[in-house]
């Protein structure tokens, strides 16, 4: 018997899929929407996967549609079209118990109102059970515009890139310093049947291959351990050399996972979180509580230092640049249906202005630090040296191979290497 659970798991999973593949809603915004609405943790983390497994699939599943439908699917059929690629998803790409999937899916049709087309999404569910979904190329999720830029800037690594982002991430852990060290934390989650792996050169980080929500982690809420990216968690070594009591600003500060790694690690910094948009700045603070770290926070445009800056020189500053977001697919991966070829033109003034505010608030001596999740030498290295000819006195400081290749004085790290996101660094020093 389909439990009502079951059922309502796959009616939601449709209408999130729904938004965000025909009306260009946010994966995030609509599952943190949705999530609250699902009862057991068992079926949040159901429907989370099933939302992933739908977008990274998405190819192959409307190559089966253009093959087996009588007639294309038009615009008003948008909500059976997303919950076909919810049945699809679930019984080729999850392997979850096909009877139990079929029937929870085909009872998820007559509860959106659909009775009258059981019947096709049995049959098309039943197809796919026996025959699998049609084959489809690693780059075919990509706009073509994206795709060719991406073969440029990396035609020796293109395939790869494609291929890693089409994988599911594993999830990386950051042990909060104040709280206890990783051996410590590590087998806590021993104890509690998590198996965990220790990665190398990422000294705060524990790596778990299976998914296991946030709030189930031992200490999670009270601040004992952070979900980051381990490339996001290098970050911080980057600012490792500055004296205690140093004055840092992070001036694209939301969520606040590096801010308050830099402040974990050493919380005599003072530090100032910028952040233009003021919600997402109560979740930087948000983030500090839960860890047990304190900084002052403003709401501001960061590029314009006018409006907030109060003359005292920073020591270093952080620029983790909004950007195309080109190197973290595999875990938003409805960048790929939302990103335009003009968002790149709107981004890359964007970072140039925000390095340019930072070199003025930053003293001689200083350390400017700046980094991306994107993997398009636009963004990264072109805008390095775009940088540098507009400042003589920017001296780029060399990285060694371990994060990633040398591209324009900075290093880029491209999806999957290590187990870890894509993810640019640069280091410049005002001379």
């Amino acid at each position: 018997m389909t439990t009502q659970a079951g059922v309502a798991v796959r009616v939601i999973a449709t209408r999130v899929v729904d938004a965000v593949m025909h009306r260009g809603r946010s994966l995030k915004a609509e599952l943190a929407a949705n999530l609250p609405r699902v009862e057991d943790t068992r079926d949040r983390a159901l429907l989370e996967a099933i939302c992933f497994a739908v977008l990274r699939s998405r190819a192959r599943s409307d190559a089966a549609l253009a093959a087996w439908m009588p007639k294309p699917l038009g615009r008003s059929e948008n909500e059976l079209r997303a919950l076909l690629h919810v049945g699809f998803a679930q019984v080729v790409v999850m392997g979850l118990p096909a009877h139990a999937a079929l029937s929870a899916t085909v009872e998820a049709v007559r509860a959106l109102g659909r009775p009258h087309q059981d019947k096709l999404v049995n049959a098309l569910l039943r197809r796919a059970q026996r025959e699998g979904l049609p084959a489809a190329q690693a780059d075919a999720l990509w706009p073509a515009w994206l795709r060719q830029q991406v073969r440029q800037d990396w035609p020796a690594q293109a395939d790869d890139i494609f291929a890693a982002s089409q994988q599911e991430a594993p999830l990386w852990l950051r042990v909060n310093r104040l709280r206890g060290n990783r051996d410590a934390y590590r087998q806590r989650l021993l104890d509690a049947g998590i198996e965990v792996e220790v990665p190398d050169g990422v000294p705060d980080a524990l790596l778990l291959r299976a998914p296991v929500a946030a709030t189930g982690l031992p200490g999670f809420a009270q601040g004992d351990v952070s979900v980051q990216d381990g490339a996001a968690q290098r970050v911080a070594a980057l600012l490792d050399g500055l004296p205690a009591g140093a004055r840092v600003l992070d001036m694209c500060a939301a969520p606040g996972g590096k801010s308050a790694h830099l402040l974990e690690r050493d919380p005599t910094r003072r530090l100032l979180a910028i952040d233009v948009d003021a919600r997402r700045l109560q979740r930087v603070r948000e983030t500090f509580d839960r860890v047990g770290v304190q900084a002052d926070m403003k709401a501001a445009d960061a590029a314009d230092p006018s409006v907030w800056w109060d003359g005292e020189p920073f020591d270093a500053v952080l620029l983790d640049a909004p950007c195309s977001a080109t190197g973290i697919v595999r875990r938003q991966p409805d960048v790929l249906l939302h990103r335009r070829a003009d968002d790149l033109v709107a981004l890359t003034r964007l970072q140039a202005r925000l390095l340019d505010a930072a070199w003025q608030v930053l003293r001689p001596g200083g350390c400017l630090v700046y980094t991306t999740c994107s993997i398009l030498r636009a963004e990264n290295a072109l805008q390095l040296e775009a940088f540098r000819a507009r400042h003589a006195a920017a001296l780029v400081e060399p990285l060694d191979e371990t994060w990633g290749h040398a591209d324009g004085g900075g290093r880029q790290r491209l999806p999957g290497e290590s187990d870890m996101d894509g993810f640019f660094y640069a280091v410049l020093r005002k001379a």
